[in-house]
């Protein structure tokens, strides 16, 4: 329905037109778009009948100065700009979070921060009050924009657990460490027993819990942990063919590589080519993701599924939560290996 103003152009839908059309105060309908509470659900469900009738549009501004709330939130990245673009993940996650938003009529600000300027920078416009809390993704050891944000009382919910911040910091993450522990498991029932690991940054908890899991596993199984079979990689793909190529040169009898990362996996499969080793006859390989990046590999690639549907909606979940008054939560979900032809 359209407003018509008398001499002019039409006018849109005001928040008085909702509340004569569902038969309802202007209060009612205010606090219908606040939430809903203290709103029966009949006055509710006559209030979005209007709002559908009339093609009424929340006045975001408007509601930003009487809340003091933006109705935004941000998807802070601290990694160089170009690993947004390389690493599948992020993509995948970005995505994610942004639909989980959308049911909530809230939209997403993707800020970049591969910088100390860039960080300081978006930290400054967070702090102002820009936002109303931040889904942090990739945040390292001693970066310092989680601390910062928590100290100016952001409400914050961080993609994995944040090294050093204990219980302060709300995070969702996978079970990283029982994840690398069923991918070498995999590995050792295919009969293999000279098992590398390619693995993630560590000073991140992925990198630290994935080698963790790794080590575990082979302890379980009487195998000795042999730091020549352990190479660091920083998730590109660049660092998982240049961590083969390591393994390789250290030992040549290697038949088998745990990758801490799907887009390093790819990495690793260039190298072995390159070195004349077949996958998976001579050397069996296995990921970590269940990103994009595995299917599309040469051999499809074995991997560890993380949900990142659930991944992205918890991270929402959790936030909003926060921006409402709750406390710090910690939400932890489950892996699945998946078999396919690379192990």
């Amino acid at each position: 329905m359209t407003m018509s103003k008398a001499g002019g152009r039409p006018r849109p839908p005001t928040i008085h037109d909702v509340a004569r059309e569902a038969g309802v105060s202007r209060g009612t309908v205010s606090r219908v778009l606040n939430g809903g509470h203290y709103v029966s659900p009949a006055a509710q469900e006559a209030v979005n009948a209007a709002i559908r009738r009339t093609g009424y549009v929340v006045n975001r501004h408007a509601r930003s100065l009487i809340t003091g709330r933006s109705d935004s939130v941000g998807f802070l990245l601290t990694e160089p700009q170009e690993r947004f673009f390389e690493d599948p993940n992020f993509n995948v996650l970005l995505r994610g979070c942004t639909q989980a938003l959308a049911a909530h009529d809230i939209p997403l600000l993707l800020m970049l921060a591969g910088t100390d300027d860039e960080r300081r920078r978006l930290t400054r416009y967070i702090t102002a009050g820009h936002v109303d809390g931040v889904l942090l993704v990739s945040s390292h050891s001693g970066d310092p924009v989680a601390q910062e944000l928590l100290e100016a009382g952001v409400p914050l919910v961080a993609c994995g657990k944040p090294i050093g911040l204990g219980s302060k910091v709300s995070y969702v993450a996978a079970d990283d460490r029982d994840g690398a522990r069923a991918m070498v498991r995999h590995l050792l029932s295919l009969g293999r027993r000279r098992i590398g690991m390619v693995t993630g940054p560590l000073d991140t908890p992925g990198g630290v819990e994935r080698l963790a899991g790794y080590q575990e596993e082979l302890t379980g199984a009487g195998l000795p942990v042999d730091d020549r079979l352990i190479a660091s990689g920083d998730y590109s793909r660049a660092s998982g063919e240049a961590g083969a190529e390591l393994l390789l040169a250290r030992a040549p009898d290697l038949d088998a590589v745990f990758v801490a990362s799907d887009l390093m996996a790819q990495g690793v499969l260039a190298a072995l080519r390159r070195a004349g080793r077949r996958v998976p006859q001579d050397v069996s390989v296995g990921g970590f993701d269940d990103s994009p990046a595995a299917p599309s590999a040469s051999p499809a690639l074995t991997t560890i599924r993380q949900p990142w549907d659930r991944i992205s909606s918890e991270m929402v979940r959790v936030l909003l939560a926060q921006v409402g008054g709750e406390d710090p939560a910690a939400v932890i979900l489950p892996t699945e290996l998946v078999v396919r032809d690379s192990a």
